[in-house]
């Protein structure tokens, strides 16, 4: 079963960024992450994005998975949707320098997807690189790799599509 909501505005009444993440599964069950290019630290996460005026969560996420990762949305199947909106809260020392301080964090609808690839088809050379590097890792090893203040809601993506996880790497056939 798919679940699927409309966006209703880029951005929550209350201070949060509307926003999309994806969280991709090759044919092995394994989560496709990434290095991000701005930060020093080892930051990873999965592809994210925010929501344009007038587009659907939906669309964002295909939108924002072609232009981090060069994977065209041919190249993906839908597995499902989170239910809920999930939340994240910036740092205090970042709240001010992200998004020209407007929001204190984001409100994200994630998308479970199936990459029907191969891994050349990644690439991170796009037109406005976001990411250094990348892999494949099992779902469990995702939180140990995300920066601290997104850890909380990695967990609950990963509580949200783990019933998915199993059935996201059979045959899209079935």
């Amino acid at each position: 079963m798919v679940w699927r909501t409309m966006g209703k505005s880029k951005t929550a009444n209350d201070g949060y960024r509307r926003g999309v993440g994806i969280m991709l599964l090759n044919q092995d069950g394994l989560v496709f992450v990434a290095q991000r290019i701005d930060f020093k630290s080892d930051a990873w996460q999965m592809p994210q994005g925010g929501i344009d005026a007038g587009e659907d969560p939906l669309q964002t996420a295909l939108r924002e998975l072609e232009e981090e990762t060069g994977i065209p949305p041919r190249l993906t199947a839908l597995v499902a949707e989170s239910p809920t909106w999930l939340r994240y809260d910036l740092p205090e020392d970042l709240r001010g320098r992200l998004w020209g301080g407007r929001y204190r964090g984001q409100e994200q609808k994630w998308f479970l997807m199936r990459f029907l690839g191969r891994d050349e088809d990644v690439r991170l050379d796009t037109a406005h690189p976001e990411f250094s590097a990348w892999r494949w890792v099992p779902p469990d090893r995702v939180i140990d790799l995300i920066v601290p203040f997104k850890r909380d809601l990695y967990a609950q993506v990963l509580d949200t599509f783990r019933p998915h996880l199993a059935l996201a790497t059979s045959d899209p056939a079935s």
